[in-house]
């Protein structure tokens, strides 16, 4: 089947790898002040040369920097915007026992705007490593991610006294010049990421959600005309991918629950090029949703878990394929691992070594479903 849809290969995966230990030390060095933000960015390049040359090596064809230089997927991106102030996360423990990531605080304390190129220099370096015929990646968090954690209580009144439209408008416009700046450094794929589409799925926090002033059926719908905002200011060329993810701090998740309450305004109102949704258990429900799906666009399965290490059967892995392709044309489907390995600094509890296992896995039932190679 021939590569016609918009990613660079039917295999694809979300971006952030496992940190190596010497990256930790040096975090923890410059944290203490014992070695410059120079000195930390050296040993990222190194860190990321190695991590590029990895993932060519598997044989991936889109590439990322791992997330390296992050200790958050969304805080360290977010906090570069001009008007944003946010809290660091910390973790809780359960009545369980177990540790969870709890949500940072995010306040909109001024007029969002885009005050610098926050991945420019990070995008050129990554460019440098990736070898000719593979296409790097940028991860950056979802627009929505400003809105969702504090709802309406954690955007100033002053500055914005109405979200509609000038809210949404502001934070578009900052998308657009961060999107304009990669692409004239020739970045031509930029991935979202979006826990909050994904929270919605799950009835507690659709109920936090109502708690607190919105409409848990009335936010997809806004949510999709917002991302609407910041495609429209897509450069000509740039592929615009989505991933909804359902939290993922040390193997742990934050929401369950079928896409189905999200589906007709993720799939059908949206206008970005691909969606990466997890479907790694049966807390995602099924792939009835799928059948929102329009033409021009890509789904790509979540099939393979990040959050074990245990290797899903290749047969298993098809017929969760062709099931999917019973809701979604399979010329419009692609694979992946559900989620990155390490969304935070932390990583969850694999070893480093499945990683390359599980994107093998993925990349060899990818080229025995779809004829690639």
């Amino acid at each position: 089947m021939p590569n016609t849809h918009p990613l660079p290969a039917r295999y694809d995966h979300v971006g952030s790898f496992l940190r190596p230990k010497y990256l930790l030390d040096a975090r923890a060095q410059k944290a203490k002040g014992e070695i410059t933000p120079e000195a930390l960015r050296l040993v990222e390049d190194k860190a990321i040369s190695e991590i590029v040359a990895f993932q060519q090596s598997v044989g991936l064809k889109s590439i990322t920097d791992g997330e390296f230089r992050r200790t958050y997927f969304h805080v360290d991106f977010l906090n570069q915007l001009g008007g944003v102030d946010t809290a660091e996360p910390f973790t809780i423990q359960k009545p369980d026992g177990t540790m969870e990531l709890a949500p940072p605080v995010m306040r909109v304390v001024d007029k969002v705007r885009h005050v610098k190129d926050i991945q420019l220099a990070d995008f050129q370096y990554l460019k440098s490593q990736v070898s000719a015929g593979n296409t790097p990646k940028v991860t950056i968090p979802s627009p929505t991610m400003l809105h969702f954690r504090g709802g309406r209580a954690g955007i100033s009144k002053q500055h914005y006294p109405e979200l509609d439209p000038v809210f949404y408008e502001d934070v578009a416009n900052a998308y657009g010049d961060e999107l304009r700046s990669l692409a004239a450094a020739g970045c031509t794929y930029v991935q979202m990421d979006d826990t909050n589409l994904a929270y919605l799925c799950d009835d507690k926090m659709r109920e936090a959600a109502r708690a607190r002033g919105d409409d848990p059926n009335e936010l997809p719908h806004r949510y999709a005309s917002f991302i609407n905002r910041v495609v429209a200011q897509k450069p000509a060329g740039m592929t615009l991918a989505v991933h909804l993810c359902r939290g993922n701090f040390k193997s742990t998740f934050a929401a369950s629950g079928s896409y189905e309450p999200v589906a007709e305004a993720l799939l059908s109102e949206m206008n970005v090029d691909a969606y990466f949704l997890e479907y790694d258990d049966a807390r995602s429900g099924d792939f009835k949703p799928l059948r929102y799906l329009p033409k021009g666009k890509t789904v790509v399965l979540g099939l393979v878990t990040t959050k074990l290490g245990a290797l899903e059967s290749k047969d298993d892995l098809k017929r969760r394929i062709h099931e999917a392709a019973q809701y979604a044309p399979m010329e419009q489907l692609a694979l992946s691992p559900q989620c990155g390995f390490s969304s935070t600094v932390h990583g969850n509890d694999i070893a480093v070594e499945a990683q390359r296992a599980k994107l093998r896995l993925v990349i060899e039932t990818a080229n025995e479903m779809w004829g690639e190679s």
